[in-house]
């Protein structure tokens, strides 16, 4: 089973909105920052799509924690997204796979309404 985008308002703020991009097994790999609105929001899910393929569009980073997470960004450098933390630095290779492998699908479950 491929992956796909889930669109939904923020708990915290009827007026805002968020995405994430899961896996076939239903795990969030990609988490968006907030939006003010709901196109935005939908914008963003494209330019995940176009540039989640692209190897250099992936930071490579580590929290303060040292725990290893990346961030994909659009052609601009604006962050588009951002992974979980993950245990080291292979497993967050892992997932850098799972948004290449995922993130151009069209599926988007919208939990707006």
């Amino acid at each position: 089973m491929s992956g796909w985008f889930e669109l939904n308002k923020n708990s915290n703020s009827s007026s805002q909105y968020h995405f994430v991009l899961k896996a076939g097994n239903g795990e969030v790999i990609l988490s968006s920052e907030s939006y003010q609105s709901e196109a935005s929001a939908k914008n963003g899910i494209s330019s995940v799509q176009v540039n989640s393929p692209l190897d250099d569009r992936y930071e490579k980073r580590a929290s303060q924690k040292e725990q290893p997470y990346f961030v994909l960004k659009a052609a601009n450098n604006q962050i588009i997204g951002m992974s979980q933390m993950y245990s080291s630095a292979a497993a967050r290779d892992i997932g850098i796979a799972s948004v290449k492998a995922n993130g151009s699908t069209d599926t988007i479950k919208d939990n707006t309404c």
